[in-house]
């Protein structure tokens, strides 16, 4: 699914006084893109995934997914955030079922599915057990699979490996990617790392803070099989760290 946003603006109330969080934000995400929102705390990077999901409204302007003006949340679009949102009186295997179990096919088939894709991400072995018998890389997965199996053409991902350690999250990355390409989701991630959105992004949305507003918009052009060591991804690193740096 394609995702246009245009002209975006959007502010709240604080003491008394109006505090501008996101100004004329433009920018589109073709069908099938994995785009990374990045910039520093306080630029508005999880209030714009927010609008995208239907979670808020913008004080000013519009966004569509795949010319539809987004005005609710939707079923279409799956939000993953930094907090693994399971159902803990749920096992693995019926938290990953609890959508699906809502749909028209059959148990058997949805059974079928969950065991499947939880095999793919390495989970079969832990179906029976409760989140608080996971690690935090276990839950993000089921997380991340259960809103795959909801057939979710727009995933929304709030900092969702920040609370992990480096070698749980490279590892979390390669499989955001094998799962994508599988799946071909649209994908909106928001970080403030820059070697995860270098790593992840076929385009990276650079933003600023006061008012949070694009600053740049950087296509990565490096194969999808990353090397973090490769001259060429140290570069881009660089480029999108120098690009950062600007105006700060």
């Amino acid at each position: 699914m394609s995702i246009k946003i245009k002209n975006i603006n959007k502010s709240y109330s604080a003491h008394e006084k109006e505090v501008k969080v996101l100004e004329n934000i433009n920018f589109d995400i073709n069908d099938g893109e994995l785009i990374c929102l990045l910039g520093p705390s306080g630029c508005g990077k999880t209030t714009l995934l927010r609008l995208i999901a239907g979670l808020e409204k913008a004080n000013s302007g519009e966004i569509y997914v795949n010319d539809e003006l987004v005005s609710k949340p939707s079923k279409d679009r799956g939000f993953i955030f930094q907090q693994y949102s399971l159902f803990p009186w749920l096992n693995v295997l019926d938290n990953v079922m609890f959508g699906l179990n809502l749909t028209n096919e059959s148990k058997e088939e949805n059974l079928k599915s969950a065991k499947r894709y939880l095999e793919r991400v390495g989970l079969s072995d832990v179906e029976n057990n409760y989140p608080h018998e996971l690690s935090g890389g276990m839950k993000q997965r089921v997380a991340i699979i259960r809103s795959l199996l909801n057939h979710t053409p727009v995933l929304l991902m709030d900092e969702p490996f920040s609370a992990l350690d480096m070698q749980n999250r490279h590892k979390l990355q390669e499989q955001l990617i094998g799962v994508w390409k599988r799946f071909e989701n649209t994908i909106v991630f928001v970080t403030h790392d820059v070697d995860e959105a270098v790593y992840l992004g076929d385009k990276i949305v650079i933003m600023d803070k006061n008012p949070g507003k694009v600053k740049k918009i950087v296509d990565i052009e490096l194969p999808r099989l990353r090397n973090r060591e490769s001259i060429e991804f140290i570069e881009a690193q660089n480029k999108v760290k120098n690009l950062l740096d600007v105006g700060d």
